[in-house]
């Protein structure tokens, strides 16, 4: 009886240095997990970090190259209305006489397309 009780205990000591390892394993596992996770997100950040920097630079040089058709544009658009109204002003007291003679010049003309009734 000794004999079969003490196989008994082995085997419940066996059984509880199974459990143990088990839960020793199952701790690791969820310690790696864990670790593997923050690795993961880690990795993620930097690879975003990495790509806003990409795109910031993309983005400075496409704005820099449209702040510059910007001022361009400006100075494109200024010197149009220089050159406008320097002509406006050489043209405008010709213009005036051509309108005003148009105006106050009749020469009273019957249509041709005119037919007197009879």
């Amino acid at each position: 009886m000794t004999s079969q009780s003490q196989g008994i205990q082995q085997l419940l000591q066996a059984e509880k240095r199974a459990k143990d390892k088990l839960e020793e394993a199952k701790k690791r596992k969820g310690k790696r997990l864990k670790q593997a996770k923050e690795e993961a997100t880690a990795e993620i950040d930097h690879y975003r970090l990495q790509r806003e920097k990409e795109f910031r630079n993309k983005e400075t040089n496409v704005m820099g190259s449209q702040g510059n058709l910007s001022a361009k544009i400006e100075e494109q658009t200024t010197e149009a209305i220089r050159n406008l109204t320097s002509s406006y002003h050489r043209n405008m007291e010709g213009m005036m006489k051509k309108l005003l003679s148009t105006i106050f010049d009749i020469s009273p003309e019957i249509h041709p397309n005119f037919r007197p009734t009879v």
